[in-house]
């Protein structure tokens, strides 16, 4: 599966880097997801950096609530190999503080760091030090004026916050930057993102803000941002899940997995289970899920429990087997070449993914040379 195969057109954008990962103007999706532990706890900030780094994550974002904090990005930063994003509020002596220290891009909105000799100083480093900035508009804290404007959070209210934001950078000639217009509902957020996507080249990053836990947080964050991806809209991502911060990453890849825009990894095609099944599939899914999840070469394995759909769904996968009496049919490449054992079908079916993953990524290095 290949960006090539979508039908998806994308929106036309502009192009920036937040460190050597690009955005905007057709370069693949990013996922992102953000720290959930205290910045000044560098620690666990890099551990869960790195963990987050094992699950494929583009880019992290970290919270910088307080100057003590962008003192510890200081040690974050030198110990991470994935761009970082400092989220920032209020303060422009922070954003001038991170930026000395090597942060790839600000989340900040112009708007709200004090008078235009402070913007003007934020803007100006990161003219000379090359490092865009995105622009965060959440629908739960929206200004003053423009909440008694509208009387509630609409998309019109949203992207007009974003738009104020957008015109203070336009005025300051400050042209590498990449917008998010936020909401926990579904149907603002999407709409918002459809307005603003007709007023800007910027790329866009996406986002159903506070969508809840695993389960929840993912279905509304595959539905809102599922719409918008099949507009052609969006350049980043991120899915806010109440949850650890792995499970957003996971989430997100696939979400762009099912629409055919971006391959990472293991695309397990598995039955729901009837009483035809000749094997536990749920098990055997849920462990080779967690058990290869470091794989993240591009492929199709089918697991069915019978010979009703699986010899089918197996002839169209990289790897599958179709259930089978005591031994399934084992099948790769669409060519059936012998039968695996039930009881031995895990260890067995990692063995021979982890080797087909090794030539196909050996394959396609020497493809790209």
């Amino acid at each position: 599966m290949s960006h090539q195969d979508s039908p998806i057109i994308r929106r036309e954008s502009s192009r920036i880097y937040v460190g050597d990962v690009p955005i905007g103007d057709g370069a693949p999706i990013a996922v992102q997801s953000m720290t959930n532990t205290r910045t000044t706890d560098v620690e666990k900030t890099v551990a869960q950096i790195h963990a987050l780094e094992r699950v494929g994550v583009d880019i992290v974002r970290v919270s910088i609530p307080t100057m003590d904090a962008a003192e510890a990005f200081k040690f974050i930063k030198q110990q991470s190999k994935v761009p970082l994003i400092a989220d920032i509020h209020f303060d422009y002596r922070i954003a001038l503080k991170v930026a000395d220290y090597g942060v790839d891009c600000l989340r900040i909105n112009p708007g709200n760091i004090g008078n235009e000799s402070r913007i003007r100083a934020v803007v100006d480093c990161a003219k000379d030090k090359n490092i865009p900035i995105r622009i965060g508009v959440n629908s739960g804290s929206l200004e003053k004026d423009i909440q008694e404007k509208y009387g509630e959070p609409t998309p019109q209210a949203i992207v007009e916050s974003a738009m104020r934001h957008v015109d203070i950078l336009d005025r300051f000639n400050f042209d590498q930057f990449k917008v998010s217009v936020k909401a926990s509902d579904v149907f603002t957020a999407v709409k918002a993102y459809r307005l603003l996507a007709k007023q800007i080249k910027q790329p866009l990053h996406l986002g159903i803000t506070e969508a809840g836990g695993v389960r929840s947080g993912a279905i509304k964050s595959a539905i809102g941002l599922g719409l918008l991806l099949t507009e052609g809209i969006g350049d980043t991502l991120r899915v806010s899940l109440a949850a650890d911060p792995t499970e957003e990453v996971k989430v997100g890849f696939d979400i762009l997995k099912s629409l055919r825009i971006r391959s990472r990894g293991i695309n397990f095609i598995a039955c729901p289970t009837c009483s035809r099944q000749e094997f536990d599939v749920i098990n055997t899914v849920n462990i080779l899920e967690q058990r290869l999840e470091d794989i993240i070469t591009p492929m199709d394995v089918s697991i069915i429990g019978c010979v009703v759909n699986g010899p089918g769904e197996a002839l169209a996968s990289t790897m599958g087997v179709a259930g089978g009496h005591s031994k399934s049919g084992f099948y790769e490449d669409g060519v059936r070449i012998g039968r695996i054992d039930n009881e031995s079908m895990i260890d067995e079916l990692e063995a021979k993914i982890r080797a087909k993953a090794l030539i196909l990524k050996n394959r396609i290095a020497t493809t790209e040379l």
